[in-house]
């Protein structure tokens, strides 16, 4: 096994927690009230579309198409929700923290595309950001770099200045990883 995970299951791992406490709300009929206030917050925090599906899939909506209107992380999210009603073994384990590294070179690209003025890859990574720093602790750390990588720093002292030991290896993992970008 080479290490790598896809980006699905990047988002499915980031999400796992998120995605296990909807599918619990959905096939517990008490769960109601938590659920709603999940997504309450889910829609401060610019999920407006999600929310909407996952709405309807509480209602007992189960078919995909719905998703169509979804960006690709949210699609993968409520992908994962539908799956997990369905089959809970297939959940992604809340317990399992996301490896900083295996998300490096999707957050270089990202940031390598932002850098040179696409509008999605900037917006993707603002919402990253967000969830970030919504974690907390290193990852919090690390998201608050992310514009400064956009505007080309890349000086590692300057950006780990203050950072635990696993933000600092992410950061410098994806100064790797712009430097491969950066070079083509």
């Amino acid at each position: 096994m080479s290490g790598q995970i896809s980006r699905t299951e990047q988002i499915r791992q980031f999400h796992a927690r998120f995605i296990n406490a909807v599918v619990d709300a959905c096939i517990r009929p008490e769960g109601g009230d938590d659920l709603e206030q999940m997504l309450k917050q889910a829609e401060s925090a610019g999920w407006q579309d999600l929310v909407v599906i996952i709405r309807r899939i509480k209602a007992g909506e189960r078919e995909t198409g719905m998703l169509g209107v979804l960006d690709d992380e949210d699609r993968v999210i409520a992908s994962s929700i539908l799956q997990g009603i369905q089959n809970p073994a297939t959940l992604p384990d809340p317990d399992v923290q996301p490896d900083g590294s295996m998300a490096a070179p999707g957050l270089a690209s990202m940031i390598h595309a932002a850098a040179r003025g696409d509008v999605n890859a900037l917006q993707l990574l603002g919402n990253m950001g967000e969830q970030m720093s919504k974690v907390g602790g290193d990852m919090s750390r690390v998201s608050g770099i992310f514009r400064r990588l956009v505007n080309g720093e890349r000086d590692p002292d300057k950006l780990t200045k203050g950072m635990g030991k696993q933000a600092e290896g992410l950061t410098l993992s994806l100064l790797e990883e712009l430097g491969k970008l950066e070079q083509h």
